[in-house]
């Protein structure tokens, strides 16, 4: 029974292959028919459209930042031999988003300690994955948080 239905396997496989690579050529790959100049010129319109749209992002960019620059206020006095000044503008702190280094590492040592643990211990497969995981979790935690250290993350 195996070898018939290794058989009729490799009977189907060869058969979607020869079926796959046809002599046909494709019509939408290599071929050039029913292609003309007229089909490549919206590629130009909009290449253009997208010239004109950059460049007046370009300067709007531009006038804010000009605007931006006027804004700030910058006073100074010398009365006494002091001076002060003052700027509105702050500087805007990026806030960081996704998970830590250390959680990454984390979650994979803890899955991949998990099965080596179960591997391992052919006993006791449940405990063997819990000890594992534990000891893996722990340990991708050290380096995550080690490697977030380096980044200055923490």
């Amino acid at each position: 029974m195996k070898r018939i239905f290794y058989t009729l396997s490799i009977t189907f496989t060869i058969a979607v292959v020869l079926a796959a690579c046809g002599n046909k050529p494709s019509a939408t790959l290599g071929s050039t028919k029913g292609l003309s100049y007229s089909d490549t010129v919206g590629l130009a319109e909009f290449q253009d459209w997208k010239i004109n749209n950059e460049r007046i992002a370009a300067v709007e960019a531009y006038k804010k930042a000009e605007k931006a620059t006027a804004g700030t206020k910058k006073r100074s006095s010398s009365q006494n031999g002091s001076m002060v000044s003052s700027s509105e503008n702050q500087a805007k702190v990026a806030k960081k988003k996704g998970w830590s280094k250390a959680a990454k590492g984390a979650t994979i040592g803890a899955g991949s300690g998990a099965v080596l643990g179960a591997v391992i211990n052919k006993r006791n497969r449940a405990l063997g994955a819990v000890i594992g995981g534990v000891v893996g979790g722990g340990v991708g935690y050290g380096v995550g948080r080690s490697m977030d250290k380096k980044d200055g993350r923490y």
